[in-house]
């Protein structure tokens, strides 16, 4: 059995996101209310931009089984109350904290989307865990230093926190990648990935106010598509025989 591999990576993206965050928190206090208005519109447009550019990377022939994971993902996320007992737990550690922000759990699911869901933090977790290289991760630490910066500033205390999720998440992947490698085909990183875009759309559009998304309650979309793409393949390969 291979040695595990610690997920160093990511705590360095971590030290960065938090570095970025204290540094967004500082220029939040300088904005006036126009100034902060702005920054959130930008904010929401570069998120719903990067979510439109993951989405469109999903080959076509599995666009029903992205369709099938979403709506799936939906209802069993809707079923189980994800999206109430996310906003219980924020608030409980909001109070805890006595942090007085009243976006504190929105901030956290949405930086911990943008960060976490894309194809570099699966391909660099990956490669942490079966190569030992962090080349992926420290240009990815980098990005997500200067965007929590953006993020921070708009959506406040709520984005530092983000880096809890991310340690279970893209640490999570480092050390499963180092047990069983063949759990992350390059097909299964594309699908999580596009599926995340879709997501980080919806984040956009409701930090534009231009719809009321219930992102966390989709989020088992993000398990589903593995599983359904898997059935998709067996059947494809049942059909051709």
């Amino acid at each position: 059995m291979r040695k595990v591999q610690w997920p160093i990576g990511t705590l360095i993206n971590m030290a960065a996101v938090v570095a970025g965050s204290l540094i967004g928190l500082g220029l939040e206090q300088l904005f006036s209310a126009e100034m902060k208005n702005i920054l959130f519109q930008a904010v929401g447009l570069g998120v719903l931009i990067m979510g439109i550019s993951m989405a469109l990377k999903i080959p076509d022939s599995y666009m029903v089984v992205l369709i099938m994971s979403l709506i799936l993902g939906g209802l069993i996320g809707q079923a189980v109350g994800l999206s109430a007992t996310a906003e219980f737990l924020g608030n409980r550690l909001e109070a805890a904290l006595t942090l007085g922000d009243p976006r504190f759990t929105e901030g956290l699911v949405t930086a911990f989307m943008i960060f976490c869901v894309g194809s570099l933090t699966v391909v660099g977790a990956i490669q942490e865990g079966i190569e030992g290289n962090r080349q992926l991760l420290m240009v990815k630490a980098a990005i997500d230093g200067m965007v929590s910066i953006a993020l921070a500033s708009a959506l406040g205390v709520g984005v530092l926190f983000s880096i809890v999720p991310m340690l279970l998440f893209q640490g999570g992947i480092t050390v499963l990648a180092t047990v069983s490698r063949q759990l992350f085909t390059e097909e299964i990183t594309r699908l999580v990935s596009a599926t995340g875009g879709v997501l980080i759309m919806a984040i956009g559009l409701s930090l534009l106010g231009t719809a009321e998304i219930d992102v966390i309650n989709l989020m088992p979309a993000l398990i589903l598509v593995v599983v359904l793409s898997r059935v998709r393949n067996k059947l494809v390969t049942l059909l051709r025989a």
